[in-house]
């Protein structure tokens, strides 16, 4: 995934690489507890995605509890998102000089806080405040720990613990999500929010205790990033994941009052469903991270044309629970591809500006998120679910003609690492 020493040339740019410690050598400043680091940040990227998430399985309960539609209620999804992508961007520079452990552990910190502030809101407009403290969070939180594995651990094993990293997101779409659902369901949802900020308290001293100091590598600097997006296949990249997400947030912010329709269904099973959903992630990043390191167009082609037709397929399948279940697993088998692909892809194109890359890629990744769940809230009051279905499968379409004219310039990273 990452480029081998010496000089090489990247589609767009030019850039010189320093020599990588030998395959299975730490590199300098590596914890003496590198997988037990690693798992730190995955703990870290779970739980600001479960905070991210959880108004998803909470949608219901937050339309009735504050008086708002099931498409105002997913502002509270949308407007993280677009918190998120300014903070991705803008974090890293401000923060350019600073210990990146100890930027972890205040991002945490202050994502406890937001959490609490979400379980004390009495209002709508209270609990998007605290929703805007965690846009912050999880931008910056994403713009750090998305290409941290490289200093955690040997360099060959920097695939493996970059798909780790990244299984924070579908662990919390096994765990964090349903598990809160369950909760909000059982005891309400302030309960929810509450224990998800004790979580990032827990998380912030994990952090402060395992991971190593982690100075700055080279400072960001705003020109970092026009940089990086001249270059052609770094551009085309960050296109296809800008679209894919889109199309996948447009439907999977609506997923749960889609599941709602099926016969058969209420709130044990659509739960249910969340946890099998996200059992098929967990499975996908790892499966499908291991062909993102060899090749992460055809992992990314594979996952954009499998989740259009999954999505697509489920507007039929309504009537029939079986079918909406075996779509829903293969829908989250595919998208738990989807963030290990795309960091392949961008790291391969900017090696030595990774935590710029990160910062834009985390960027465009949460304003894709935004953007989907706001059109998505749009077309359920409008249109209807079938639409939001449609919207996402077209998208996703979209994406995959984006990765298809990418061209075999673009090819397999095979030996690049």
């Amino acid at each position: 995934m990452f480029p081998p020493p010496g000089r090489r040339r990247v589609e767009g740019m030019s850039s010189t690489t320093t020599n990588s410690p030998p395959s299975g050598a730490p590199s300098a400043g590596a914890p003496r507890r590198p997988w037990a680091a690693v798992l730190t940040v995955a703990a870290a990227t779970f739980t600001v995605v479960t905070t991210e998430m959880l108004p998803v399985g909470l949608l219901t309960s937050l339309s009735a509890g504050l008086g708002v539609s099931p498409g105002t209620a997913g502002l509270a999804v949308t407007l993280p998102g677009v918190v998120a992508a300014a903070a991705a961007l803008l974090l890293p520079v401000a923060v350019r000089r600073a210990d990146r452990r100890r930027v972890l552990c205040v991002l945490l910190l202050l994502l406890a806080a937001a959490n609490l502030l979400c379980a004390l809101a009495t209002g709508f407009a209270v609990l998007l405040a605290a929703r805007t403290l965690v846009g912050v969070c999880i931008g910056g939180v994403w713009s750090v720990a998305a290409g941290l594995a490289v200093r955690l651990v040997p360099a060959a094993s920097v695939g493996r613990a970059t798909a780790v990293v990244f299984s924070g997101i579908a662990v919390a779409s096994v765990l964090g999500v349903p598990a809160g659902t369950f909760l909000g369901e059982v005891a309400g949802r302030r309960w929810a929010f509450a224990v998800l900020a004790l979580l990032a308290l827990a998380v912030a001293g994990a952090l402060a205790l395992l991971l190593p100091p982690l100075p700055a590598e080279r400072p960001v600097r705003p020109g970092a990033f026009g940089r990086l997006l001249r270059s052609p296949r770094f551009a085309r990249g960050l296109t296809a994941v800008a679209l894919l997400v889109t199309g996948h947030f447009a439907a999977y912010t609506y997923v749960r009052p889609v599941l709602e329709r099926v016969p058969g269904t209420g709130a044990g099973p659509v739960s249910a469903l969340l946890l099998v959903y996200g059992l098929a992630g967990v499975a996908g990043t790892f499966a499908l991270g291991a062909l993102a390191a060899r090749d992460p167009r055809r992992a990314l082609l594979t996952v954009s044309a499998g989740i259009a037709l999954a999505v697509a397929l489920l507007i039929p399948a309504g009537a029939s629970l079986a079918a909406s279940t075996a779509l829903l697993v293969a829908w989250g088998l595919l998208y738990g591809g989807v963030s290990v692909s795309a960091q392949s892809w961008l790291s391969a194109a900017a090696p030595e500006a990774r935590e710029a890359a990160s910062g834009l890629f985390a960027g465009v990744f949460n304003a894709a998120i935004a953007l989907g769940a706001f059109t998505g809230g749009r077309v359920a009051d409008g249109p209807g679910l079938a639409s939001v279905l449609g919207l996402g499968a077209g998208l996703a379409l979209l994406a995959l003609a984006a990765v298809a004219r990418a061209g075999h310039a673009e090819g397999a990273v095979t030996g690049t690492r």
